[in-house]
């Protein structure tokens, strides 16, 4: 192994039943370098990457780590030899202090044998100074920290293990744009200090922006390893979908609004929490109607109101004309209303079970029989057509879904509330951490909805998509309605516009 390489992947060869998640890969990454790994949801990166951490064991192949074959059968063996995972579900104790999962297993000791707290708050301020992080408090609660500063101690307590190679699964997913700044600038320092990074992200400008070197897997299959200076986006997609690949989104978009009458119409509704106050607005059958603005804007509590999965304070929504009482989601469902999740893992799937049965869930009552026993060929008749219509990957509808790949576990939830022919779909994040292939199924389906006479309310953080996609958008700053645009009128900068503190100058 030569002196600057610190990893070498060599034939690495995973399968699980039906489906071969890697075959022969071979990656060679180097020290105090950023390596990204890129490919669409199902290419094999996160096997890669559990395989690398000791999560998983590899059926064929060798991982050199330091010159010296390793094969860990946990996740501390490979800590211990110095690779670190940070996953895309933060695994942080939420009760304990930052310290305490900092040190977590190894706290120091005084010579009594009681934990020296004293020295544990010490080490663990000294190792957030090393990455210039003053604003959290060793003594503080996890469960009172943001994502970000979550995502912060992760890389903190991979250092306390003094990690030579450091894994990030889409450490960005659920930051904003001011706190992913701050994490690629901590990933800077660390390649500064000679710490490898092996970089799984879906978004490509934040690829080209940090990464040294990168990796697209399609298919479970090693498909190109080129320097940054050699890719950029449009080659970077290209390779990961085997095609060439035209990632805008063309629709035709609504007009004479004047002409129109509301399917949907919210006057004046707040949530009891305080997160949605006096919002009012429209939508109109087949229309396509963005949400957006800062995290923590109150969008998606907005969503969950008239839903009825958060309780309204106060307010009326009326559908058709007349005004209905949604005090729960089953209401919301009887009226033809629809939820796709952010949280697809905590609120959309029941993850140990199989395709099929999270598939049928909502449609469940109307695939039973008299006796209330379910039609075992109907719904098997049903499940495979909607399979087929989503293009869902998976080798059976008996497959446990928490084995799919993330983009094909939302086309499950998706398929889930199409199979209800819904009237109005609220889909809050729906392309949140899935590859560039998943993406274009999800925006073929909205527009096929829309064409269809269903009405959208696509909450999303990222300005490109919900430009390209929406009829209308709306923007929340502080629990408010601050603006709705329309296409022709939206741009990002009047749409960030609204989110300012001093937001009513702007849209005066």
């Amino acid at each position: 192994m030569t002196q600057n390489v610190i990893c070498r992947i060599s034939n690495i060869t995973k399968t699980f039943p039906g489906v071969t998640a890697l075959k022969n890969i071979t990656i060679e990454i180097e020290r105090g370098r950023v390596h990204a790994v890129v490919g669409e949801n199902g290419a094999g990166k996160s096997t890669l990457m559990n395989i690398l951490s000791g999560v998983y064991h590899a059926d064929e192949g060798t991982v050199e780590f330091e010159g010296v074959p390793v094969s860990f059968d946990q996740p501390r063996a490979a800590n211990l030899a110095g690779i670190a995972m940070i996953h895309q579900e933060l695994s942080l104790a939420q009760h304990m202090s930052a310290a305490e999962n900092i040190f977590e297993g190894r706290m120091p000791k005084n010579k009594l044998g009681f934990i020296n707290r004293k020295k544990m708050y010490r080490d663990c301020e000294n190792l957030l100074s090393r990455l210039g992080v003053t604003h959290i408090n060793p003594k503080t609660l996890v469960k009172n920290l943001s994502v970000s500063e979550m995502q912060l101690l992760e890389i903190v307590k991979a250092l306390s293990l003094e990690a030579r190679m450091l894994i990030m699964d889409e450490p960005t997913s659920s930051l904003t744009a001011g706190e992913i700044d701050f994490l690629l600038e901590i990933v800077g320092k660390l390649r500064n200090e000679g710490v490898a990074t092996l970089y799984i992200s879906h978004k490509l400008e934040e690829v080209m922006y940090i990464a040294d070197t990168i990796t697209v897997l399609r298919d479970g299959q090693h498909i190109a390893t080129k320097a940054k200076a050699e890719m950029d986006e449009k080659t970077m997609i290209n390779l990961m979908v085997g095609r060439d690949f035209n990632k805008m989104v063309h629709r035709d978009y609504m007009t004479g609004y004047e002409k129109r009458t509301p399917l949907l119409e919210v006057q004046n509704l707040s949530d009891m929490n305080g997160r949605v106050r006096n919002v009012s607005f429209n939508l109109y059958p087949g229309e396509v109607l963005g949400l957006t603005g800062l995290v923590g804007a109150g969008r998606t509590e907005l969503l969950q109101s008239v839903f009825g999965a958060q309780r309204i304070k106060s307010g009326t929504i009326l559908m058709n004309g007349k005004r209905v009482v949604i005090k729960h989601p089953r209401d919301a469902i009887d009226l033809g209303m629809g939820l796709i999740p952010e949280g697809r893992k905590l609120q959309g799937l029941f993850l140990k079970m199989p395709v099929e049965d999270n598939m049928i869930m909502v449609y469940l009552r109307r695939l039973c029989n008299k006796l209330g026993l379910i039609k075992k060929g109907k719904t098997r008749d049903l499940v495979v057509e909607y399979v087929d219509k989503l293009a869902i990957k998976t080798p059976s509808v008996h497959q446990i879904v928490n084995n799919l790949s993330g983009g094909n576990q939302q086309k499950t939830i998706v398929a889930r509330w199409l199979m209800n022919d819904p009237k109005i779909l609220l889909m809050d994040e729906p392309t949140h951490g899935i590859d560039i292939g998943a993406k274009a199924e999800i925006y073929r389906i909205i527009d096929e909805l829309s064409k269809s006479g269903v009405s959208v309310i696509l909450l999303s953080s990222e300005l490109p998509e919900v430009l390209s996609l929406c009829d209308r958008i709306m923007v929340m700053h502080h629990g408010e309605i601050r603006g709705i645009l329309s296409h022709d009128e939206a741009d990002q900068v009047k749409i960030m516009s609204f989110t300012l503190e001093k937001a009513e100058i702007a849209s005066a």
